[in-house]
């Protein structure tokens, strides 16, 4: 687990280990704009894979959807995100800083306590002590233009959310699956949203990808359904290695609520800065449906074939940010050991994460870079890549060097090649919690 003091040793280790990158470095990057390097991205991939496996492949009630990234203008007309889709902008009158205000007194807790004790309202710049502008309400969608000629081009908007997309195909999707409600629709996709303040590494950043599921539900069974999938989404990220004490379940007051929710619970982590939210499930009511079935002119209903009624069905949402909880689960499986495991070395770093997220399933190393090692060592990495793992070949260096760089991406397990394995095809098998050693059998034909 990260520490706050640890927070910045962290973000060094995220770079130096192909984990996470700034982006456009080279060019002095872009705030809040991060790549994921080879070893990020194998543990992106997976975490999706986990996700859609737990929420699609594993149930008969869910199928999938890859929806655009650009959609028809009104879509967004309707759904009132043009409207109501806005944060509480305040500016430094001062040094011209901008802020999100219900970030203000995070900042200035950061800063000087006292100062938030004796001032319920914030009025005062974080930066610089200036007076603050007045709230003013910043649209965050980000716009584009549709065309090849700039003059003549369409106004359009990258998606501040996947969940949309999912709305407009709701009937052709629903037809085609042969479902009818309770059922859902999933997607895993980027939006975009040109936040205010973004900040804290990958948790808030302009451009991030959501794992989004609208479940369509009898509007009778709807707050049963809500209870259901709060519970199910939070045993999936305990499941996946968070610790219970760490999460938490944050109930929205009703003037907290967006315009189209009934009702709103987050899942929280506690991360190293606070607590903040990993996950959003929200019942949406029928109001998406019956907002674009209205601006749309498209009968959006579903026919009951007991009641012989037509109805629009209540939406329970699940929506989860991929970068933060990729981010929550490393930040909870990273340690740090000043002076190494057992207390009597280098500083060493283990990242214990769930072996099904692990950028890699194994590593095959050679004890030394000799001709018939190396052959060997090659042999095997063939077989397990045959079987459907995921591999890392090293050669270089000492093996206590090469154990210690598998610990710190997270590689579960180890197989050093030895002169010992040329005589009887065995290896020896490291643990990466344990680091314990036990010899074990090449079998032919696995």
């Amino acid at each position: 687990m990260v520490e706050p003091e640890q927070l910045e040793l962290f973000v060094a280790w995220a770079k130096r280990r192909g984990v996470i990158f700034p982006s456009s470095e080279i060019y002095g990057g872009l705030g809040s704009s991060y790549d994921y390097g080879p070893i990020g991205v194998e543990m992106k991939n997976r975490l999706k894979t986990a996700w859609w496996n737990s929420m699609v492949r594993e149930r008969d009630d869910v199928v999938g959807l890859d929806s655009a990234i650009i959609l028809n203008p009104q879509v967004w007309q309707a759904s009132g995100h043009l409207d109501n889709f806005a944060d509480p902008l305040v500016e430094c009158l001062s040094c011209h800083r901008r802020y999100r205000k219900d970030d203000l007194l995070d900042l200035w807790k950061e800063r000087n306590t006292a100062y938030v004790s004796e001032h319920h309202e914030i009025r005062k710049c974080p930066n610089c002590d200036g007076d603050l502008s007045e709230v003013k309400q910043f649209n965050t969608m980000f716009k584009t233009l549709v065309g090849p000629v700039e003059e003549d081009a369409a106004t359009a908007y990258l998606r501040p959310e996947t969940a949309q997309g999912t709305f407009v195909n709701f009937k052709q999707v629903m037809e085609v699956s042969r479902l009818s409600p309770p059922f859902g629709i999933a997607q895993i996709g980027k939006a975009f949203r040109n936040e205010i303040t973004p900040g804290n590494f990958t948790f808030r950043t302009r451009e991030f990808e959501q794992m989004e599921l609208e479940f369509f539900v009898d509007p009778k069974e709807a707050d049963e359904w809500f209870d259901y999938w709060v519970k199910a989404r939070l045993s999936w990220y305990v499941e996946l290695g968070l610790s219970v004490k760490d999460l938490r379940l944050k109930k929205h007051p009703k003037s907290q609520l967006a315009h189209y929710s009934k009702a709103t619970t987050d899942i929280e982590y506690h991360f190293p800065w606070g607590w903040g939210e990993l996950e959003g499930i929200a019942n949406r009511g029928d109001y998406d449906l019956i907002t674009h079935q209205k601006h749309s002119g498209k009968d959006l209903s579903v026919f009951d074939e007991k009641s012989g009624k037509k109805y629009h069905p209540w939406v329970i949402e699940p929506a989860g940010g991929v970068d933060r909880a990729l981010l929550a689960l490393m930040l909870d499986a990273w340690q740090h050991h000043e002076t190494g495991r057992k207390g009597e070395g280098e500083p060493e770093t283990v990242l214990g994460i769930d072996t099904r997220l692990s950028a890699y399933d194994a590593a095959v190393l050679p004890l030394v870079k000799k001709a018939p090692l190396v052959k060997l060592a090659e042999k095997l990495v063939a077989k397990l890549k045959n079987g459907g793992k995921s591999v890392f070949y090293d050669e270089s260096g000492s093996i206590g060097r090469r154990y210690r760089r598998m610990d710190e991406i997270g590689t579960p397990v180890c197989y050093t090649i030895d002169f010992q394995s040329l005589e009887d095809n065995s290896v020896t098998e490291r643990d990466r919690n344990s680091m314990e050693q036990k010899r074990i059998k090449i079998k032919e034909g696995e």
